[in-house]
């Protein structure tokens, strides 16, 4: 019996995920190839022998995705697994559409049949689009179980930019854990606040054994999704984070609509900051899509530490968590928000000033204007977004990210960080939730 030749469309995460549970010691499939989107820097790589098992003495190949036609036929490939998130149904059907062209088959793999099954309680957090809220959503959840007594790990969605094999299990327990790995901007945006509230963090790139070393210290996993992709975990609670700033894609998006299907818990976030109109659209489109989730409304308000009047009347760049604006098409951020209600003059359009990569996000997502994306997918692109910054004609720069992007980057004026946290107005709400879950648990 021939083996399905199989190519895995990815983005460096969920396809690595999806080969290693699904294809990696299959003798059924043969993996041709990987492709490569939405992040830089992954295509011309190889998923290595380390991590791809023996039946791959020579690892495989990862191309850029807009070779895939070509490799199609070049390698006879049976079937095309799609696996990668945040797309809408017409990207997603447009580039199934391209697969079937090409002779392949279009496929989708299930959170069922690449769910690994822990022996901890798992909570997963999700969202339904990038930038609904789910980090702070995670930081919040794990604040509250650690004050239940509960020593909560967690695992953080992929984001292997750098040298694969090394980055197999990777544990975040301090600041110089983060400079021990190289992490890029991206990831640190996602751990420092971790760590900085004492939390340990598990992330990289086999996720099987990420889970068993994590088990060794925990009493409950908090996976914490990045994108909008389903949970590499077999969930004992699922929370889905909603953004009423954009009613509507919790519909229309992959996989955050099956997200929100699935959910245990709904978060409406940023009820603050959105049309009361908004706010009821996303919650009937809930009850309808999962009628038996508990919906819970919750703010996001931002806040500017030790602002003491700097903001208001003056030139401001305004900069926002890169992945938010891009895939996930947001037009403006926490740090805008701020920079309005803090009475900023002037917000300083950064197109002109952009180089390098910073340039092409512009000409690549151009519903951009006056908001410059925290691009940092490695160290050219991050001496690319240091020297945008400080070529920009600004009085103050309010950084909107996780993290305190100057102290990485070291800008050449005055900066201040806006920091935003969940804030739920639903009672009883996740306090009351969480210990329920670990009573049944």
């Amino acid at each position: 019996m021939l083996k399905k030749k199989v190519l895995i469309m990815g983005a460096a995460g969920r396809d690595f995920h999806n080969f290693n549970v699904c294809y990696r010691d299959n003798p059924d499939y043969k993996v041709a190839a990987f492709t490569a989107y939405q992040i830089p820097n992954i295509s011309g790589r190889k998923y290595p022998r380390a991590l791809a098992g023996s039946l791959y003495p020579n690892g495989i190949a990862i191309y850029e995705e807009k070779e895939m036609p070509a490799l199609i036929k070049k390698l006879k490939v049976d079937e095309a697994v799609f696996s990668y998130s945040d797309v809408s149904f017409q990207t997603l059907m447009s580039k199934g559409a391209l697969v079937l062209a090409c002779g392949a088959d279009f496929k989708l793999l299930s959170g069922d049949h690449t769910y690994i099954k822990s022996k901890k309680p798992v909570i997963s957090v999700c969202a339904v689009r990038t930038g609904c809220g789910k980090s702070q959503t995670s930081r919040a959840i794990a604040t509250l179980l650690k004050g239940m007594g509960k020593k909560t790990v967690v695992i953080r969605h992929p984001m292997p930019y750098g040298d694969l094999e090394k980055q197999i299990c990777q544990r975040f327990a301090s600041m110089a854990d983060m400079k021990k790995h190289g992490c890029t901007i991206e990831e640190m945006e996602e751990y420092e606040p971790h760590i900085k509230a004492g939390h340990i963090v598990y992330a990289g790139v086999d996720y099987g054994k990420i889970l068993a070393e994590a088990e060794k210290e925990a009493d409950v996993i908090l996976w914490d999704g990045g994108n909008n992709d389903l949970s590499f975990y077999k969930p004992d609670l699922h929370i889905v984070v909603t953004d009423p700033l954009r009613p509507g894609h919790e519909e229309a998006y992959h996989p955050g609509a099956v997200n929100l299907r699935i959910a245990d818990v709904v978060i409406i976030n940023k009820v603050d900051t959105a049309e009361p109109d908004a706010v009821e659209a996303v919650k009937d489109n809930i009850v309808r899509a999962n009628p038996r989730a508990k919906i819970i409304e919750a703010e996001s308000p931002v806040l500017i530490e030790n602002e003491n009047g700097q903001v208001k009347n003056k030139r401001v760049l305004v900069v926002e968590d890169g992945p938010t604006l891009t895939h996930g098409e947001m037009d403006y951020g926490a740090a805008y928000v701020a920079a309005k209600q803090y009475g900023a003059g002037d917000i300083v359009d950064p197109k002109p000033y952009a180089v390098g990569t910073i340039k092409k996000v512009y000409e690549d997502f151009r519903h951009l204007k006056d908001i410059l994306p925290a691009m940092g997918y490695g160290q050219d692109q991050m001496d690319e977004l240091k020297d945008t910054i400080n070529a920009i004609p600004a009085d103050l720069v309010l950084v909107g990210t996780p993290i305190d992007l100057a102290a990485h980057l070291r800008f050449n004026k005055p900066s201040l960080r806006v920091t935003y946290s969940l804030k739920e107005r639903t009672a009883p709400g996740l306090k009351e939730i969480l210990a329920k879950m670990l009573k049944k648990a």
